[in-house]
C-alpha cells in the first residue's frame, strides 16, 4: 500500500512539474530603472531615479502602514529629514506607474 501511495505522489508531482507555463515578454522600463539610493540612508536626502525622471508623487509609509511623508518632486532628491530612524516603505508614482521600495533610515 505504501508503494501505491508513493507511486501516486510521484506521478502527481511529475505531472504538476510538466505543466507548460506561458511567459509573456513585457518590458517594464519604468520599474526596472527605478533606483533608490543611498539605502540605508544616513543623511537627510535620498535620490530617486527612474527611466523618465519626470514629476513623481512620493508617499512614505511606516511599518504600521501609516503615511508619514508625502511629496511631489521633479528632481532626483527627496528630503527625508523629518523621518526618524527606522524602516519605511517608499511608494513612487510617475505617469500612472507605481513602484515601491523598502527604505531604511539610520
Amino acid at each position: 500500500m505504501k508503494k501505491c501511495y508513493f507511486g501516486l505522489l510521484l506521478l502527481l508531482t511529475l505531472s504538476a512539474y510538466g505543466q507548460d507555463t506561458t511567459h509573456v515578454n513585457q518590458t517594464l522600463p519604468a520599474k526596472e530603472s527605478f533606483k533608490l539610493y543611498p539605502n540605508p540612508a544616513t543623511s537627510n536626502v535620498v535620490y530617486i531615479t527612474t527611466a523618465k525622471n519626470g514629476l513623481k508623487d512620493i508617499v512614505v509609509y511606516d511599518v504600521f502602514g501609516e503615511i508619514v511623508l508625502t511629496d511631489k518632486i521633479i528632481s532626483k532628491s527627496l528630503n527625508i529629514s523629518r523621518l526618524v530612524a527606522g524602516v519605511y516603505v517608499l511608494q513612487v508614482t510617475e505617469n500612472n506607474d507605481t513602484m515601491t521600495r523598502k527604505l531604511v533610515v539610520k
